[in-house]
């Protein structure tokens, strides 16, 4: 090991001393820097290459171990951990590396190597801090949990958690464990298993992070702690107990009792084995320690959990390259207050943008106002930052809004003439580099554009009910819309926290065509006398997040029959005689109280019913079946640009399985030949709705 003096690189975070010694060891390194302050305190500086954010890759680990090697070989009097990147500390294990996973072995060689680094970082002698700026996520709180203390800069987008469930494992890196030793097996399960992440003000709460700061401080107080050497957090005795063995196995039983509410362990096994190591091991460190790794070398190998990191990746690539230079929308005009076009008001404005709600009377906006009021509450909980967030969210019924808007969107009524009209009156009067959109569900953008001078600046920017849940927008455009204005959309919805897809005009776009097929041959199979309980049942078991027949009352029965009408003459829909009865008898789902089920305070009525007189096999494929069909005619028509997209469009847009990872993917998994032989016995029991489509064929071919 050699020292060197010299100046201090000063883009970078650095410690309080103006005179630093750069601390060096006789391998380059590519991802991190070092230095040794005048106090003798190294500081170790993670800013991984070619990556905008900071991941935990193989070489990234390797390159950490060998500093931790050299820190060890001649203590420093402190080791403080920091990011040079301005974004966060560290997202996570690199993900692109789930990818290569061969087998059980190699994925338990991969995560001992990362078991052994952060053992070396909590073994050293020196007191160990770890400075957190912004997101501090899975394997990057698993580095932060294995030092003594951690800071926290003091940010609304801080963000910390251990979300590996979402990828189908649970921690893998020793953080099972250190959570649990932190903050008790009570909060520490809750979070692991929920795959959720804090804000600061929780974290300090639970103890997570030992102080919250401001820029100001940020250094000097990691210095100061070094130096003071307070005693490091540990959760308290009692909540220790908890761990004990027969609180153990009851906690453990209560924690599957409510996993089994949400999830089954068929589809989604990790929050499953994580109860099951901490049970067995919860008394035990080092065996918990063993048990992690081993069950998370068997859950990335698995189909689901390979599955999950597809879908990550997948939004991952949709998010990707989306920034355009010098586009900054500030200004949102939003034209129609119902319930869309007042959600997606409300939601840009929570993102931090000035937002102008326009509809012809005051009592039309008011309701709109009033919800966003609640989701502010629900968001943000302090009420100076609610009464910022309204002042932001401004009414107008004279449009004098429209030609000072960075972006317009028509969010109006699913009528033609209504929209032509008021596209019409509004051209003249916005600005030339203002984004015109229309949040049309179901018309194509080619018969909007006739009422338009310039056809090449109308872009669907398509929301989903509910907006501040649903992830996915979808990017409508036709053969004349301008790609500047794509783009732009795109950028648009990344800025407001949305997955932006590109789908080519088409009546019902993407999710709604193959979305509405399905809705349509559960309503049929209701008519048919299956019930609607059994018809939710059988689609809730093959792993979708709720019921056809309770999404189409949540959707509005009204909403499903115009859509479907604008789909009739382009697809194979019957349109079940139930649905326009209930229509005409008001009954529109559960917006007026009653629909296919009664609702009580918003919740379905739902009896008990008998299954052995019905072919439950018969109505899955039927679900599933006019689902796959209806994506394979979409990728014939080149709606969207390859399977994966399709699959994406599903996932983030209806919350179609995630642990089958897309319906495309599902219909490979099954074999096309497989999906040919399923729809021709389908076709011969019912009729040419399920005739393969012949993209089935050329796929076929191709495999």
């Amino acid at each position: 090991m050699a020292w060197e003096y010299g100046l201090v690189n000063e883009s970078r975070p650095r410690g309080p001393n103006l005179i630093c010694t750069k601390f060096m060891t006789s391998k380059k390194f590519k991802h991190w820097k070092t230095e040794s302050d005048n106090d003798g305190i190294v500081w170790c500086h993670i800013d991984v290459k070619n990556s905008s954010t900071n991941v935990l890759s193989i070489e990234v680990l390797e390159e950490f171990n060998i500093l931790l090697d050299a820190v060890a070989e001649n203590m420093p009097k402190g080791l403080i951990v920091v990011s040079d990147k301005t974004n966060g500390f560290v997202a996570g294990a690199d993900v692109k590396e789930f990818t290569i996973i061969k087998d059980e072995k190699h994925a338990l060689e991969m995560l001992n190597r990362g078991h052994h680094v952060f053992n070396k970082l909590e073994a050293l002698t020196c007191p160990t801090l770890c400075l957190i700026n912004g997101f501090c996520l899975g394997g990057g709180m698993e580095m932060a949990l294995a030092c003594d203390y951690r800071i926290v800069l003091e940010n609304d987008k801080t963000r910390l958690g251990l979300p590996e469930v979402l990828l189908g494992i649970h921690p893998g890196f020793g953080g099972t464990m250190r959570l649990i030793r932190l903050i008790g097996p009570i909060n520490a399960m809750q979070l692991m298993l929920q795959g959720r992440t804090v804000n600061t003000r929780i974290a300090k709460k639970m103890g997570i992070v030992d102080y919250v700061v401001p820029q100001r401080q940020f250094l000097k107080s990691a210095s100061m702690i070094i130096q003071k050497r307070p005693k490091p957090r540990r959760v308290s005795r009692a909540g220790n107990l908890l761990n004990n063995l027969p609180l153990r196995k009851l906690i453990a039983e209560y924690l599957r009792r409510q996993l089994r509410k949400k999830i089954k362990s068929e589809h989604y096994p990790a929050p499953y084995a994580l109860v099951d190591i901490w049970e067995k091991y919860g008394d035990d460190e080092k065996a918990l320690l063993k048990a992690e790794a081993l069950s998370v070398a068997k859950l990335a190998s698995n189909k689901t959990s390979r599955n999950l990191v597809r879908v990550f990746l997948l939004q991952e690539q949709l998010k990707a390259n989306k920034n355009v230079e010098g586009f900054d929308p500030q200004n949102i005009h939003v034209i129609g207050a119902g319930i869309m076009g007042g959600d997606i008001a409300a939601w840009c404005a929570l993102q931090g943008m000035t937002v102008v709600i326009q509809d012809r009377e005051p009592r039309f906006i008011a309701p709109a106002i009033q919800r966003a009021y609640k989701l502010f509450q629900r968001r943000l909980k302090h009420p100076r930052l609610v009464r910022g967030v309204m002042d932001r969210l401004m009414p107008d019924i004279t449009a004098t809004n429209v030609g000072k808007a960075d972006i317009i969107i028509e969010a109006i009524i699913e009528n033609i003439d209504a929209k032509t009209e008021l596209f019409e009156k509004i051209e003249p009067h916005i600005k030339d580099n203002a984004i015109l959109a229309t949040n049309t569900s179901s018309i194509s953008l080619e018969i909007l554009n006739k009422s338009l001078k310039d056809s090449s600046r109308l872009v669907g920017i398509h929301f989903f009910n509910p907006v501040a849940k649903m992830q996915l927008v979808e990017i409508i455009y036709t053969n004349t819309t301008s790609e500047e204005w794509i783009k732009q959309a795109e950028a648009f919805c990344c800025k407001i926290g949305r997955i932006p897809l590109r789908v080519k005009s088409s009546p019902g776009f993407l999710v709604n065509r193959i979305l509405t097929p399905y809705l349509m041959e559960a309503m049929t199979l209701y008519e048919e006398g299956v019930p609607a309980v059994l018809i939710d049942k059988v689609a809730v078991a093959f792993g979708m997040p709720m019921g056809p027949i309770e999404l189409a009352d949540t959707v509005g029965l009204d909403i499903c029959l115009s859509v479907a009408n604008n789909l009739s003459d382009k697809l194979k829909i019957d349109i079940p005689f139930k649905l326009v009865e209930m229509i005409g008898k008001g009954n529109l789902g559960k917006k007026t109280g009653s629909g296919f089920f009664q609702y009580k305070k918003g919740s379905p009525q739902k009896q008990n019913v008998e299954i052995n007189s019905h072919n439950l096999q018969d109505i899955e494929d039927r679900l599933v079946f006019r689902i796959l069909n209806e994506c394979a005619a979409c990728m014939r028509e080149g709606l969207v640009e390859n399977a994966d997209m399709l699959d994406a469009g599903m996932i983030f847009g209806t919350g179609f399985p995630p642990f089958h990872g897309g319906p495309l993917n599902y219909a490979k998994s099954k074999g096309y030949e497989n999906i040919v032989q399923t729809l021709n016995a389908l076709n011969e029991r019912h009729d040419e709705r399920f005739s393969p489509d012949k993209y089935w064929e050329r796929i076929f071919k191709k495999s």
